[in-house]
């Protein structure tokens, strides 16, 4: 049994191919690294990570943070992913250069060949005709076709180059996130749109030609919430085949602060050839069964309880046994590193504890290096870190947060010589999607709870070590977190809860952060152990 969204957790613009019996799903990163995620499935249903497609974007200033420059919001966007002759195709839009990538591959494990392209493609969708001519399709609001000349992967002189559809000028957001394919001679171009009428929820569009050339008539072909927060809709996807030839649509939902989770269900046409889910009422189902000769919608809300996403396979609790941090990020694919990390200050001690050193100092969280990510994998998740505080200097602080531009966390900071535990919290100015202008710069509000001395802390060998959790709770609007500290041998809650929201400034969706940073000095030290999440 499965259940939308497919996977309860950030994978956001989504492009899923097949290759005989296995589907491949990229998705967008943004500025987390390594990066370029690609996910592998036997069915649309369980999924799990099965490589990162770089390492890195480049080495400037904004990708290691250093001179107030940062790439929040930028770096991967929207990639198309396909499979020809043998090779893997993945291309995106890196906004920051104005200039698109794209990487090869034989295997999806990589390794992956990076160039640039010969012109800035936005929300691309790369398509491989019957003929051998390659095209990308392109834009927002106008989307265009450009033949493509595979020795430069730029315009083809005196190739294919048209306009392919117009929005009408003043809508909230133009046709974009285009996905190209070939079906039975025709070409269907998927889009996703947000039209005035709909007072800023998201659709999704299809257009049909029977040639490149021709005209592309399309419609409206999915407005829907799936019985979520109403202006949050599913769209921007295409579709997909299965051995069988069975088709599935794929698309993803704003979630709120969670992200932007996937979302695939079964698809067939509608009379007049458009695509539409696979049910009685056009909806996008909660609950289907899987591929092949089981799929199936399944009404109501029976064996809600017992879905299953292979959720297990992209989330894992650690002890950080690895050789290095390299080790830990090729192995532990569910771990990314906020910007590029600094190798000469991040590390793994005595085994098993993963040690983060503050190279250069900061103003909030959002400044520090080496912050470790990964994913809140669910409606209610809870997130558990032992931390070694006895190497942080004054003005130093570390802990574990729900990373977000504007983050909640509790940590263990040192002032006057004493450690104590604190909220650290960034407070966002608006419920607004578009973000606060100076998040990068803002300080956070410290607050105090108590000094290592009021709890049963007993020092060993000298060592100040505590554990700390943070929950994040998205089932209802506002989404929150909240912080417990662990004395002696129960948990004790701090007062008050985080709102948080999905906002334009990181462009990502809530992940849990293990993090350290210093106000004053460098030099000092956190480190972390037994990390583990608790899913409800």
């Amino acid at each position: 049994m499965a259940k939308n969204p497919i996977i309860p957790a950030d994978f956001p613009d989504p492009d899923v191919i097949r290759v005989g019996d296995t589907y491949y799903m990229a998705s967008t990163t943004m500025f987390l690294m390594p990066g370029g995620d690609i996910l592998k499935s036997k069915d649309l249903v369980h999924w799990e990570i099965a490589s990162h497609v770089f390492d890195s974007l480049g080495d400037d200033d904004q990708y290691t943070l250093k001179n107030g420059k940062h790439a929040y919001a930028r770096g991967m966007w929207a990639p198309t992913f396909r499979y020809h002759e043998g090779t893997f195709y993945l291309s995106f839009s890196c906004n920051e250069r104005k200039k698109s990538l794209l990487f090869t591959a034989d295997k999806i494990e990589g390794p992956w060949k990076m160039q640039e392209m010969g012109d800035f493609f936005y929300d691309s969708s790369l398509f491989f005709d019957d003929d051998g001519r390659v095209y990308i399709v392109h834009g927002n609001t106008i989307v265009k076709i450009t033949e493509l000349d595979t020795k430069t992967w730029g315009a083809k002189e005196g190739g294919l180059s048209r306009i392919l559809i117009q929005d009408e000028p003043g809508q909230p957001l133009g046709f974009e996130g285009s996905h190209l394919y070939k079906y039975q001679s025709r070409y269907y171009l998927f889009t996703c749109h947000m039209p005035k009428e709909t007072q800023g929820r998201k659709t999704e569009c299809c257009f049909i030609s029977d040639t490149l050339e021709g005209e592309f008539k399309g419609k409206t072909v999915l407005n829907d919430a799936m019985g979520y927060r109403p202006a949050l809709q599913v769209a921007q996807g295409g579709m997909v085949d299965d051995p069988e030839g069975n088709l599935y649509m794929f698309m993803f939902q704003d979630r709120g602060a969670i992200g932007r989770a996937p979302v695939i269900f079964p698809m067939t046409f509608d009379d007049e050839g458009y695509p539409m889910p696979k049910t009685d009422d056009g909806k996008v189902p909660i609950l289907f069964g899987g591929t092949g000769n089981a799929i199936g919608i399944v009404k109501g809300n029976e064996a809600e309880d017992e879905y299953v996403c292979g959720r297990d396979k992209f989330f894992g609790d650690e002890d950080f046994s690895q050789a290095s941090v390299k080790e830990l990020l090729d192995k532990k694919l569910w771990w990314q590193i906020s910007h590029n990390p600094d190798w000469d200050n991040i590390s793994i001690e005595d085994g098993n504890k993963l040690r983060i050193t503050v190279g250069k100092t900061a103003d909030n969280l959002l400044q520090a290096r080496n912050t470790l990510t990964q994913r809140c994998p669910g409606d209610i998740c809870t997130g558990e870190i032992t931390l070694d505080a006895s190497g942080l200097k004054n003005g130093d602080f570390a802990g574990i947060c729900a990373y977000s531009a504007h983050y909640g966390g509790i940590c263990l900071g040192r002032e006057d010589d004493k450690i104590f535990i604190a909220k650290i919290e960034a407070d966002a100015e608006t419920e607004s999607v578009m973000g606060d202008k100076d998040f990068f710069e803002r300080k956070p509000v410290i607050t105090k709870i108590c000094d290592l001395g009021e709890t049963d802390y007993k020092s060993a060998d000298g060592k100040e070590i505590f554990r700390l959790r943070v929950t994040t709770d998205f089932r209802n609007d506002p989404d929150k977190c909240s912080y417990e500290y662990r004395n002696g041998d129960s948990w004790v809650k701090v007062s008050g809860e985080h709102l948080m929201y999905f906002k334009l400034d990181l462009f990502i969706g809530c992940r849990f952060g293990l993090f350290a940073y210093g106000t004053k000095n460098t030099g000092g030290y956190a480190d972390f152990s037994d990390f583990k999440i608790v899913v409800k």
